[in-house]
C-alpha cells in the first residue's frame, strides 16, 4: 500500500473492486493503519475522506469506517435479469414505444430552424421559446416563479442542485423504496442517504420530520409516478409536508416531476416553503428516453449556482434538442391525456386483478406497480420460470421491506389476468396491506 493519501485511497478502492474488501467490512482505525504504514494519521484521514467522497466507504463516528454496502462502482442497474427468449419482460421501467411520438418531423423542423438561426457560442443557453412554454406549464401547475434552466435529464439536474448546496458527509432524505439511480448517486457524491418511508400519497410526514430532525440537509420528493411504487403526492399530503418543512427552513428541497406529460394525477407542489428549492421536469417518460432534456426552476441562488457550474462544464444542452422539444410541445403530436389514460387503464387493471386475488399491490400513477413479497429472490425466480421477468425490489430499497416492481407499459388487456395469476403462483396469497405503507 502506498504512503501518500491518494495512493492509500487508490489501493483501498482497488481492493474493493477486486473483492478483497467486502461490502460492510470495517477498515482499520486511523492510527492503527498509520502506524502500520509508517505515515502521519492525518495522511490516512485524508485518504479516508477521499474514499468517502468517492462513495467507496462510509464513516460513522465511533463505528469507524466501513466499505459501503453498495460501493459507487456497483450500480443498482447492474441487478438486471437476463431475459430468455419467450419470456415477457415487464421489468425494465421503459415507456410504451407505441405511445411515444414520432421524432422525424420535430428533428427536421429543428434542423430547418438551425439553418436559419444557427446556434453559436455566447448565446443564451436556454432557447427562449422553450423557456416561455416551460414557464407557462409550471405556472399552470402552481409551481413558484423562478429562473428556468435546461439540464440533461432529471438525474443531471438533481446532481447539480445537490452539489450546489451540500458537501461530502451531508445527509439527504430519500424515498424508500425509491429511484435506484438516485440511491446510487447520493453516496457517489459522498453524501449520506437517509431513508424516508412512503405510502400511495407520497412521503410520510412523520418519516420526513424524523429525517430532518436527525440532521438531513436535503429532501428529494417525487411528485407523481414515483419509481417503483407509483405513489403521487396528494393535496392533503402536500399540506402536511409543507408544515413539516416550515419547521426546517434551511433544508434544501428538490421536487422531481419526471412523469409530467404521462400522468393524470394533479400536481401538488411543496415549494417554496424553504429558502432553497428546485423543481425539475423531464421529457423522457412522455416523449422518449433518448431526449436527454429536463427543465429546472428554483430559487435565484440555487439556479445561479447550477447554471454557473453548467457553463464551466458542458456549457448548455444542445439547442437543436431544445428546439426539437419545442416542436413536440407545440405540434400536438402527443396527447398527454390519452397517454395518461392508456397507462392508467393498464395499471389500475393490474392492481385490481392482484388485489382481487388477495395480493397487496400499489400503483396510483405512472406505469409501475409495486408488490410486497416475503422473498424477492424466490418470487423473481419463480416468475421467470413461469415466463415473466420482473424487477427485484433490491434495486430500489434501502431499509424498506422486500417487493417486486412490474412495469405495465408492455401489457395489453389480455395480459392482465395472466400476469396477476403468475404473481399469485410465485408469491403465494398475501393479505392486503392495511396502511398502504411500503416500509
Amino acid at each position: 500500500m502506498g504512503r501518500r493519501a491518494s495512493e492509500i485511497a487508490a489501493d483501498v478502492e482497488r481492493a474493493v473492486g477486486a473483492g478483497e474488501l467486502e461490502p460492510g467490512q470495517a477498515l482499520p482505525p486511523l492510527r492503527e493503519l498509520a502506524s502500520e504504514l509508517g505515515v502521519n494519521p492525518n495522511t490516512v484521514a485524508a485518504a479516508y475522506r477521499l474514499l468517502r467522497d468517492r462513495g467507496v466507504i462510509e464513516t460513522g463516528g465511533r463505528r469507524g469506517s466501513r466499505v459501503r454496502p453498495r460501493p459507487a462502482s456497483t450500480a443498482r442497474d447492474a441487478q438486471r435479469i437476463d431475459v430468455p427468449a419467450g419470456v415477457r419482460d415487464i421489468s425494465d421501467g421503459n415507456p410504451d414505444p407505441a405511445l411515444l411520438p414520432p421524432l422525424g418531423e420535430a428533428l427536421a423542423a429543428a434542423a430547418r430552424d438551425h439553418a436559419e438561426r444557427p446556434s453559436l457560442y455566447g448565446q443564451d443557453p436556454v432557447d427562449p421559446e422553450l423557456a416561455r412554454l416551460a414557464r407557462a406549464a409550471l405556472d399552470a401547475d402552481g409551481v413558484p416563479q423562478g429562473p428556468v434552466g435546461v439540464l440533461s435529464g432529471s438525474l443531471d439536474a438533481i446532481e447539480r442542485v445537490l452539489a450546489a448546496h451540500l458537501r461530502p458527509g451531508d445527509a439527504v432524505a430519500i424515498e424508500d423504496p425509491g429511484w435506484g439511480a438516485l440511491l446510487d448517486l447520493v453516496p457517489a457524491l459522498g453524501l449520506r442517504p437517509v431513508p424516508v418511508a412512503l405510502d400511495d400519497d407520497g412521503p410520510l410526514p412523520e418519516a420526513v420530520e424524523s429525517a430532518l430532525a436527525g440532521g438531513a440537509r436535503a429532501l428529494v420528493v417525487t411528485c407523481r409516478a414515483q419509481n417503483p411504487t407509483g405513489a403521487a403526492v396528494s393535496a392533503e399530503r402536500a399540506r402536511a409536508l409543507r408544515e413539516v418543512l416550515r419547521a426546517h427552513p434551511s433544508v434544501l428541497l428538490i421536487e422531481d416531476d419526471h412523469g409530467h406529460g404521462m400522468v393524470d394525477v394533479p400536481l401538488a407542489p411543496l415549494s417554496p416553503v424553504v429558502g432553497h428549492w428546485a423543481f425539475v421536469r423531464s421529457v423522457a417518460k412522455a416523449y422518449g428516453p433518448d431526449l436527454r432534456l429536463a427543465v429546472l426552476t428554483g430559487d435565484a441562488v440555487t439556479m445561479d449556482r447550477v447554471r454557473g457550474r453548467q457553463r464551466l462544464g458542458p456549457g448548455w444542452v444542445s439547442r437543436l434538442l431544445q428546439r426539437t422539444v419545442v416542436h413536440l410541445w407545440t405540434s400536438g403530436v402527443l396527447d398527454p391525456a390519452a397517454v395518461a389514460r392508456s397507462y392508467g387503464e393498464r395499471r389500475d387493471a393490474l392492481v385490481r386483478a392482484l388485489r382481487s386475488r388477495g395480493v397487496a399491490a400499489h400503483g396510483r400513477s405512472g406505469f409501475s406497480v409495486w408488490v410486497p413479497v416475503p422473498d424477492e429472490t424466490a418470487a423473481v425466480a419463480r416468475l421467470l420460470h413461469a415466463g415473466w421477468a420482473v424487477a427485484p425490489g433490491a434495486r430500489f430499497r434501502m431499509s424498506a421491506a422486500p417487493g417486486i416492481r412490474l412495469t405495465v407499459s408492455r401489457l395489453g388487456p389480455a395480459d392482465i389476468g395472466a400476469a396477476a395469476d403468475a404473481v399469485v403462483a410465485a408469491t403465494g396469497s398475501l393479505p392486503s396491506s392495511p396502511g398502504r405503507r411500503y416500509d
